[in-house]
């Protein structure tokens, strides 16, 4: 999962710096506000590339989900400062 999201992230990263140099290096030569407006597209590619690559999946184990080992479970607690109630 984590190799996907990392594929995705640096296919949009890619695509955003190559937006970048076709706008001021070939673009800007024919049009100006084209290559204004391929810019204004490609600043808005870092920020959906960052929200793709930390969205959490339906198998991630975040920091507050119970693992299932209660040893486990019982030690995170402890350093947390939580107390779970024992079930």
């Amino acid at each position: 999962m984590y190799a996907r999201r990392r594929r995705v992230y640096f296919a949009m990263m890619g695509t955003c710096i190559v937006l970048f140099v076709l706008a001021w290096a070939v673009v800007r030569l024919w049009s100006v506000p084209a290559a204004v407006a391929m810019c204004v597209v490609a600043m808005l590619i870092p920020p959906v590339a960052a929200m793709t690559a930390n969205r959490r999946g339906p198998e991630d184990r975040w920091w507050d989900d119970p693992s299932g080992d209660p040893t486990s479970d019982e030690w995170w607690d402890e350093l947390d400062g939580k107390k779970r109630r024992q079930q």
